[in-house]
């Protein structure tokens, strides 16, 4: 469970992950439209493409060992177990958020979002 205060450290603390996270992505859906177009890119081939594969699934288990659920990596989407005023909620932080500005009740999901 965390806090608010919690939620927005790590995000903070996490950033150069979800930069990282964001790359990743990018370069992956590149070299994926290269080679179905051309069979080759400039970013590589299958060597590579399981490569960007295996260290997107790593940073993304990165936040599953912060306790952090990934519900989207395009755009990322994460959520952070909480509780607010005495109901459990999720934390949400969509990418391009400054901050942990939203929560939600579990049961609601995304559109079930509210401002904190």
């Amino acid at each position: 469970m965390f806090t608010l205060a919690q939620a927005r450290h790590l995000v903070a603390t996490l950033r150069p992950r979800v930069e990282e996270l964001i790359r990743l992505r990018a370069d992956l859906a590149e070299l994926r439209i290269d080679l179905a177009d051309h069979g080759v890119s400039a970013l590589g081939g299958l060597a590579e493409v399981k490569a960007l594969e295996a260290r997107l699934h790593a940073v993304v288990e990165e936040f599953h060992q912060h306790g952090i659920q990934v519900k989207g990596i395009a755009p990322v989407l994460l959520d952070f177990p909480g509780e607010r005023d005495g109901r459990a909620v999720l934390w949400c932080w969509l990418e391009e958020d400054e901050d942990v500005r939203w929560y939600h009740r579990m049961e609601c999901g995304f559109a079930g979002r509210r401002p904190v």
